[in-house]
């Protein structure tokens, strides 16, 4: 895959490249910061890009914007972004974009190779990807919500996997059901979200986090718990 990195970290910069080609990538550039992103984007045809949060010159949310730029201008471009910490604003920002293929990362998971690796992977195929920290924060941190409340306790522990990009096969394993079961708590997720269903799985968990972003709380209170386990 041929992976273009923003990274103004000159250590970091070099350990993903040293990284990712030994594992087989192509780096088609490292940048320090997002002046030249675009034209490099648009230059060198990369596949995936990998940018921190807060780069050079006021280490702010340079990143974010240059993302929020290339998912607008090349809705098909897989984007990682890194961050030091769990800054839920960027994430949301993100969210709220428009584009494809997304992952939102902890700079702190890096250090698990394998992990990152098939994370890389698994973005630059198409999937969506959060780090369950930044989970945890957007289900956790928002409003009450009548829609939200809807869900019993299953449904939003099936939420909280997709939306950190796991399978179906996946998310059976983690809550030891049937898949058939996951298949039908998802339905019921985005029945109850008013979230209309379609065949894209990056799709529906991006408008799953935008509604969210928008409204959504872990703190149910009377959320309904009967048949919530299976």
């Amino acid at each position: 895959m041929r992976i273009l990195i923003c990274e103004d970290s000159v250590l970091l910069r070099e350990g993903l490249v040293r990284l990712l080609e030994d594992a087989g990538h192509t780096v088609v550039a490292a940048l320090p910061e997002a002046s030249e992103l675009d034209a490099r984007v648009a230059a060198d045809a990369p596949e995936l890009c990998i940018l921190d949060v807060r780069l050079p010159p006021t280490f702010t949310d340079e990143g974010i914007r240059a993302a929020l730029r290339l998912r607008a201008a090349h809705p098909d471009l897989p984007v990682l972004v890194l961050s030091q910490y769990v800054e839920e604003r960027y994430a949301t920002d993100l969210i709220a974009g428009e584009g494809g293929a997304l992952g939102y990362l902890l700079k702190d998971r890096v250090a698990d190779v394998t992990e990152f690796l098939e994370t890389v992977a698994r973005i630059g195929a198409g999937a969506t990807v959060f780090d369950p920290e930044v989970v945890a924060q957007l289900l956790g941190r928002r409003r009450r919500d009548e829609r939200m409340r809807r869900l019993t306790e299953r449904e939003r522990s099936v939420l909280s996997l997709i939306a950190e990009g796991n399978s179906n096969q996946a998310i059976a394993r983690a809550l030891h059901v049937s898949e058939g079961s996951v298949e039908k708590h998802i339905t019921a997720v985005f029945q109850k979200l008013d979230l209309e269903q379609d065949d894209s799985g990056n799709r529906r968990v991006l408008a799953a986090l935008a509604h969210i972003e928008h409204g959504g709380d872990a703190n149910y209170g009377d959320a309904p718990q009967t048949g919530a386990l299976r």
